[in-house]
């Protein structure tokens, strides 16, 4: 047995892979800013839009699986870097589309190269930094959600404005990530399981994805994960059209405001989220999944309670759903650790993988087209009350608003799954050190 160590280049390599996840995020919330230019230029319905959003999220669930597992056997900077340069090219060619068919199958396409890099990437960290500094690590990797989104949000809108196009993001969005992915090619990877107090032997592992999917707190990890990410879909999808029909926004300010909600919240959960994560794991195995669990809690009251205001209380309304998207974040930094603490090395990029795929196929697929087909059917319902015989913009706005009362539903049993993880837990852990051990004889 030897102590747990970290690798030498372990934070210069952190800060690349949390630059490159920056741009992972920043390219994937290009469409949710510029919905409303689309849906008049293509006379898109709701439903239409979120099929977007569900299409990008259902092949990257399913690309994600074979290329984890690539990343558990092959380099996972040659699958990052390779996969950074196909999403950064594929982001220019949908500035040049000329449908919304066309336009579906290029963010496709978007979803299979961004879909091998998280795996890779968290495999990468579980290998960089030993368990008591994960959290910590895993905060600040996950920053490139919120400074994406932060970055989006308030800059393309403004790119819009500027160039009179909708396009225009998506080709200055390429060049950055076309650069960034050359660096990928350079990183010094660690040897597997280098961060664990036991060392393992680089053993093949018999039927992976079965001994996987045989832990249970990872089955409730990936039912928590669906939830939330049904919310955070939801959520990051529609919320600038939704400031724009029910709370009357100009498309600068929308995006703005949900930058607010969405990006500057992250900056505050996720570093100091991570640091309490750290703490409550070094008090008791379950402190991680304990705390992301009350965390929830505010994060259901607040954005259910935000929902319930009027019109004209925009100031209001973006100031409680910030609180709860706050709390929120806590999910990264408690769940992803938490399943480095039940998965051997040997099989992390895997679990991840997996992980990912409930996440995106069934969580983030779902979020925009079930908010999107419920903000029609309300839309209608409202038209109907209203005795009138056409659809207006004021039907749309009642909907849309109506239909993200899912996102506070999608929290609460984000919790409930969360309790359960956290009952398994200290079992399937100890029983992952034991089969290291066993390994390492």
């Amino acid at each position: 047995m030897s102590s747990a160590t970290q690798a030498a280049n372990a934070w210069r390599v952190l800060f690349l892979l949390f630059l490159a996840n920056l741009f992972n995020f920043f390219d994937r919330s290009i469409p949710a800013i510029i919905i409303e230019p689309l849906r008049h230029e293509w006379s898109l319905s709701d439903l239409q839009l979120g099929l977007v959003g569900t299409a990008f999220t259902i092949i990257y669930a399913i690309a994600g699986v074979p290329l984890g597992r690539m990343a558990d056997t092959g380099s996972r900077r040659k699958i990052m870097g390779w996969g950074l340069m196909a999403w950064s090219g594929l982001t220019a060619v949908n500035g040049f589309v000329t449908g919304f068919w066309s336009f579906l199958l290029v963010r496709m396409g978007v979803g299979i190269g961004e879909a091998s890099y998280a795996p890779a990437a968290n495999s990468l960290i579980g290998d960089l930094f030993p368990a008591s500094k994960r959290a910590r690590a895993m905060g600040i990797f996950m920053l490139g959600l919120p400074l994406g989104l932060l970055l989006a949000f308030f800059t393309i809108g403004a790119m819009v404005e500027a160039f009179g196009s909708w396009r225009a993001p998506f080709f200055i969005a390429a060049v950055p990530g076309m650069i960034l992915a050359i660096f990928m090619f350079f990183i010094r990877e660690p040897q597997r399981g280098a961060a664990e107090v036991v060392q393992v032997a680089a053993v093949k592992v018999d039927r992976p994805v079965r001994k996987v999917l045989s832990i249970r707190t990872f089955w409730w990890l990936i039912v928590a994960g669906l939830c939330f990410n049904f919310a955070t879909y939801a959520c990051n999808s529609f919320m600038v059209p939704m400031l724009q029909r029910y709370f009357l926004l100009p498309l600068g300010q929308a995006a703005v405001a949900t930058g607010i909600i969405v990006g500057v919240t992250g900056l505050f959960g996720l570093t100091i989220g991570g640091w309490f994560a750290d703490k409550a794991h070094q008090k008791s195995p379950r402190g991680r999944l304990l705390m992301a669990a009350a965390s929830m809690v505010i994060a259901t009251v607040a954005t259910a309670w935000a929902l319930t205001l009027e019109a004209g209380e925009i100031a209001l309304f973006v100031g409680i759903f910030s609180i709860g998207w706050l709390f929120s974040y806590n999910f990264y930094t408690c769940v992803y650790t938490s399943i480095q603490d039940v998965i051997e090395p040997r099989l992390r990029a895997t679990a991840m993988a997996l992980f990912f795929a409930g996440l995106y196929l069934l969580g983030g697929g779902l979020g925009p087209v079930v908010v999107g087909w419920l903000s029609d059917h309300f839309a209608h319902s409202a038209m109907y009350a209203a005795g009138a015989a056409e659809m207006n913009e004021a039907f749309k706005a009642v909907g849309l608003h109506d239909a993200m009362y899912l996102i506070p539903i999608a929290m609460l049993l984000t919790l409930l799954a969360l309790l359960q993880a956290a009952r398994h837990l200290p079992k399937d852990a100890l029983a992952m050190r034991q089969s290291m051990a066993a390994n390492a004889e």
